[in-house]
């Protein structure tokens, strides 16, 4: 069941065509990791409700799965970030009175024209999120597992958090660079900056690290959506597509 879930983690990822390589390897990477740390356990230590630590471990990993890959799904494409009232991406706080500057002396195009491409360099950048939950899976112990089992809300998404931020950011920025440049964001970006700096009225030039910005505003959508799934898995029967996730989920 949980080879099934994994299968169907790779259907969605199979959004972006030109990554179907990529997604293939990863898809066994994940389903290697998962089992490798399953396969620890002999089955007959009970953790709750009758559940094996196994049972406990292959479930909050297939969860887990499932979070990361309706999360990416989600946000991976056209308008993930620019057409969500959530997620859509405005200027960094530091260059608000930039953008509300330009708007009233008529250069509002240029500034919207930065906003759209930074929300596009954020949809690009979060399809490679995936290998660096990897890693992550295969750190978790059964322990870790079972305590996640039991803790409900966002306690597992809040574990790969914890587990993931730095390394995510870190993978993140040469993509969000790499992203920014390709959808000419840093190109607009920089001009309504300079056009910001050239005003006589102004007094403290601003140039904020964009980069940074929508590197950390990414990840913490990406964490949002994971978040949103583990909720609906641990609080909605309908939402425990499995039956591995039925009887973890369902036993407390």
């Amino acid at each position: 069941m949980l080879k099934r879930s994994l299968l169907v983690l790779l259907g969605f990822f199979s959004l972006q065509a030109t990554q179907a390589q990529f997604l293939k390897k990863l898809g066994k990477q994940l389903e290697t990791a998962t089992n490798k740390s399953s396969s620890t356990s002999t089955g007959s230590g009970t953790s709750l409700a009758g559940l094996t630590e196994s049972d406990a471990g292959s479930g909050i990993k297939e969860a887990l799965a499932k979070g990361v890959a309706a999360g990416i799904a989600k946000l991976n494409k056209k308008d993930g970030f620019f057409g969500s009232d959530v997620y859509k991406l405005l200027l960094p706080e530091d260059a608000v009175k930039i953008g509300n500057t330009l708007r009233a002396i008529g250069l509002g195009s240029q500034v919207d024209k930065a906003i759209l491409q930074i929300n596009r360099s954020a949809e690009k950048a979060v399809g490679y999120a995936a290998p660096i939950f990897v890693g992550a899976i295969k750190q978790m112990t059964l322990t870790d597992a079972v305590n996640l089992v039991k803790g409900g809300n966002t306690s597992a998404t809040d574990f790969f958090k914890s587990k993931t931020t730095d390394s995510l950011k870190t993978a993140f920025m040469p993509v969000i660079k790499k992203s920014l440049d390709s959808t000419s964001a840093t190109r607009y970006y920089a001009d309504i900056v300079n056009n910001y700096n050239k005003l006589p009225t102004t007094f403290n030039k601003v140039n904020p690290d964009l980069q940074d910005y929508v590197t950390t505003m990414a990840v913490n959508a990406l964490f949002d959506q994971i978040a949103k799934e583990e909720l609906a898995i641990r609080a909605n029967p309908a939402a425990r597509t499995t039956d591995l996730l039925k009887k973890v989920f369902g036993a407390k």
